[in-house]
């Protein structure tokens, strides 16, 4: 966390001997992701004690140079920790760059002001998806939960076997409610829609490294929409949840859960959606019907119907008439369905479900294009206009879900005329709430700070950029910018409220999540729950700080939040907040592809290796790898230095552990070099057949690996500046790519096309090539295709039997590709993608 403190000095020397007053602090809060250009941008000032501001300045981070000054404050008052606070409007400063501001004597944080600055941040959400998978998990890359389920609550199946593995755990506990994931496969489907190139391909659709051909959220969708199926074995039976709160035992792996729900039955129970009260032993719900379970399953069934067939020809051909059976079935039944509760009396309480109607009758419509559906939706729009728990100050948990009600963007999108204007108006009088109750507050926040305030916040703002859409109003459009900012930095705490997003700025470090606690793994991408107001944090039993607070001097009666894994009500990644925020970052990048802004892109082998960087620019870097023979190590660094480029290096631990090479290390570290990690003991991972059986168990290959980065720290190399790992032999599959992954490591391996790798070859060997058959594919694939973002790999040294080593002709051919226009870069530069 980054504070900045502002000492106010009297001089004792004035009239009298007045005592000093109060030491004042003061902190200045931005967007630690970064602004769009032209976008709204301010900062807020908190302060602990009264300050003053009449004006404030900005300037460039590298040169200290004023660049922007303005007078553009609003005085706001106490609120939360701050007796005084301020408002500082920044927006028609649209310079891009790195930036800091200055109030007073109080220095901001780094403010980044780009057009990339969302750039593949809706599918770093992915991440933490993939994490939350039930039955296959890709993270783990081991399986849980394949027993799933035994059926109880169903009039003639209880006891009976179905099978339901897969979907996702739906936060830390591994509970699993249609409710959320339906919602979640609804939100991915229609942020794709929106903004389908937004999204990338770097994943399979098991999860696990490597491009498959189909956009990683759609990947992820699908996942989804497969539970969902398995859920709906019939018309007549939609199933709510999967276990219930005798899940928490305590942290633990999802591979490793040991929980016995019924001693006569194999895996977890599944819950049948009914107007039954549920609840197993001292707690029950309160449910009425079936129609917000069978709504969230229709609409979820015609989204996928319109945005799945493309990828998968055939599997959509029964999504319209589940889609058809699930809303007549909700009609039919008409009430809620709540989760169920068990020993605890902690339950998902909804409460509505007009709003789950409404979007299966608009998503029907927009189908179908069947009219009855159409006049369905407006009927249903107009029994719920305004998401009950807008304008409110506290509510149950859960109790109006969705947060958002995308029924009345999917029916206004296909209206016209006075119909739209009515239904996007619906929009307009909940924001106008938002808006008054926040208005006021230096933070423009007008949600309630119940469990998942983030999510409400991210609702919020979807709903702000709907409503824009809609109808080209953009009067709400600082409100969003500031519940936009308040997920990232612009709150009383300063951080990000996304796990690892930005990486280089203050986000959650530790979740309330059994994976980071029991094995330090991050849960990057996941949105935390948010602050919790101070009564309800107070009022909290058996939770337990695991750390000092970092936070302390800005907690308050008002709102409370903690970056610590014991707190369970504000720093908890959830599955559906986290899906729910995909649509709005793809929103904003495409907002930033409309003023022609092209993002970078890096390429990845089937294995999940990034193998070449962005190809928009003539950049190549130069790698090279070594083990047991370093006799090219002085002539590389002269030839390198030479040119002033920056190679990277990427050595094994018996390299590091050789005296004869400290001298070496020494100079390419004091050159800028790269030194990374290459194994310790120069493993073989997997095998040479088109299988790739792999070799090492997973504690082989990460004791192997560890043991790589100690000897690198011995030279001084700190695992944070070595976060990229080439492997040996440059041979991996995509299980080993996710085991690099699990430690924080990126794989890289060399760009396929030329023969620069193959210096190693001896004179005897059958696949010997000579430097000159090496140079001759360079420059040949350099003529054909080009070498734009390549990644060039070569050794620091070759068998004495080699005599015709391919590093005396490394200056020539540095020479020729500049000849041509190359830049030499170096790999992290190569490789950033902003």
């Amino acid at each position: 966390m980054k504070k900045v403190f502002v000492l106010l000095l009297l001089s004792i020397l004035l009239i009298g001997c007045n005592e000093p007053k109060e030491q004042s602090e003061s902190w200045i809060r931005v967007n630690n992701l970064g602004y769009l250009p032209e976008a709204i941008k301010v900062a807020v000032v908190g302060s602990k004690g009264e300050t003053t501001i009449k004006e404030f300045s900005i300037y460039e981070a590298d040169t200290d140079k004023l660049v922007y000054t303005s007078k553009k404050v609003e005085a706001k008052g106490a609120y939360g920790p701050f007796s005084d606070s301020h408002r500082l409007n920044f927006s028609d400063f649209q310079e891009t760059g790195r930036f800091y501001i200055m109030a007073n004597d109080t220095k901001s944080p780094i403010i980044k002001i780009n057009p990339n600055v969302y750039d593949h941040t809706a599918d770093f959400l992915m991440k933490y998806m993939r994490q939350q998978r039930c039955g296959f998990n890709p993270y783990l890359a081991e399986s849980c939960h394949l027993d799933d389920a035994y059926i109880i609550y169903h009039p003639t199946k209880t006891g009976e076997r179905l099978d339901v593995t897969g979907g996702w755990h739906d936060a830390t506990d591994y509970l699993q409610y249609t409710a959320t994931s339906a919602n979640a496969v609804f939100q991915l489907l229609f942020a794709y829609r929106e903004n389908p190139e937004s999204f990338g391909d770097y994943y399979g659709a098991d999860g696990l490294p490597g491009p498959n051909g189909i956009p990683d959220v759609i990947d992820e969708a699908k996942f989804g929409m497969d539970w969902l199926k398995k859920m709906n074995p019939s018309s007549t039976e939609y199933y709510n949840q999967i276990a219930d709160d005798r899940d928490h035992s305590g942290f633990r792996l999802p591979n490793k859960d040991t929980v016995v729900y019924d001693p006569a039955h194999k895996g977890r129970p599944v819950y049948l959606a009914s107007a039954t009260k549920q609840g197993l032993l001292k707690y029950q719900n309160r449910s009425t019907g079936v129609a917000s379970t069978a709504g969230k399953y229709a609409s979820a069934f015609a989204m996928g119907a319109m945005v799945l067939e493309e990828f998968y020809p055939g599997y959509t051909d029964d999504l319209p008439q589940r889609a058809k059976d699930a809303f007549e079935y909700g009609k039919q039944n008409p009430g809620v369905s709540q989760t169920a509760p068990c020993k605890g009396p902690y339950f998902y309480e909804e409460e509505n479900w007009v709003d789950d109607m409404e979007l299966a009758a608009s998503a029907l419509y927009k189908l179908t294009k069947e009219s009855d559906y159409k006049k369905e939706a407006i009927s249903f729009a107009a029994e719920e206009k305004t998401t009950p728990w807008i304008g409110r100050d506290t509510v149950n948990h859960y109790q109006f879900y969705p947060f958002l009600n995308a029924g009345h963007h999917e029916l206004a999108s296909v209206l016209e005329g006075n119909e739209k204007e009515k239904v996007s108006g619906y929009y307009d009088q909940g924001l106008e709430m938002l808006c008054e109750r926040g208005k006021e507050n230096p933070f423009f926040i007008g949600i309630p700070f119940v469990w998942c305030s983030n999510n409400f916040i991210t609702a919020a703002v979807t709903q702000c950029k709907l409503y824009r859409e809609l109808t080209g109003d953009d009067k709400y459009l600082e409100m969003e910018a500031a519940l936009r900012d308040w997920l990232f930095g612009v709150n009383p705490w300063g951080t990000s409220m996304i796990v690892g997003l930005p990486e280089d700025g203050d986000s959650p470090v530790a979740p309330h999540s059994s994976l980071t606690i029991l094995e330090g793994y991050p849960t990057d991408g996941g949105l935390v729950d948010g602050p919790v107001y101070g009564s309800i944090f107070n009022s909290l039993i058996g939770l337990v700080l695991y750390e000092e607070d970092e936070y302390a001097q800005f907690q308050s009666d008002l709102v409370v939040y903690h970056d610590d894994a014991g707190d369970y009500s504000t720093n908890e990644p959830t599955m559906d907040g986290t899906a729910s925020l995909v649509y709005y970052l793809s929103s904003l990048e495409s907002e930033s592809r409309a003023t022609n802004h092209k993002k970078r892109q890096n390429k990845y082998d089937l294995n999940g290796a990034i193998i070449r960087g962005d190809q928009k620019e003539k950049n190549i870097s130069l790698v090279f790898t070594g083990d047991e023979y370093a006799d090219g190590t002085s002539h590389i660094l002269e030839t390198l230095n030479k040119h002033n480029i920056k190679g990277a290096f990427f050595l094994t631990g018996n390299f590091y552990r050789d005296q004869n090479n400290s001298d070496f290390i020494k100079k390419a570290l004091e050159g800028g070099h790269y030194l990374g990690a290459h194994s310790d003991q120069h493993l073989l991972y997997n095998d040479w057949t088109p299988e790739k059986k792999r070799l090492v168990s997973q504690e082989e290959f990460k004791k192997d690996l560890k043991a790589n980065y100690e000897e690198m720290t011995k030279h001084g190399i700190k695992d944070e500046e070595a976060p990229y790992f080439l492997p040996p032999y440059e041979w991996h599959d995509n299980i080993i790519t996710q085991w690099a992954d699990q430690m924080g490591l990126s794989m890289i391996n060399y760009t396929p096309g030329t023969l620069s790798h193959a210096d190693y070859t001896t004179p005897t060997e059958k696949n010997y090539r000579s430097s000159e058959e090496i140079m001759e594919s360079i420059m040949n694939f350099e003529e054909k295709k080009g070498l734009n973002g390549f990644i060039l790999l070569s050794h620091v040294g070759t068998h004495p039997d080699r005599t015709d080593k391919f590093y005396h002709q490394l200056d020539g051919m540095i020479e020729n590709l500049n000849s041509k226009g190359y830049q030499f870069d170096s790999l992290d530069n190569l490789l950033r993608l902003k």
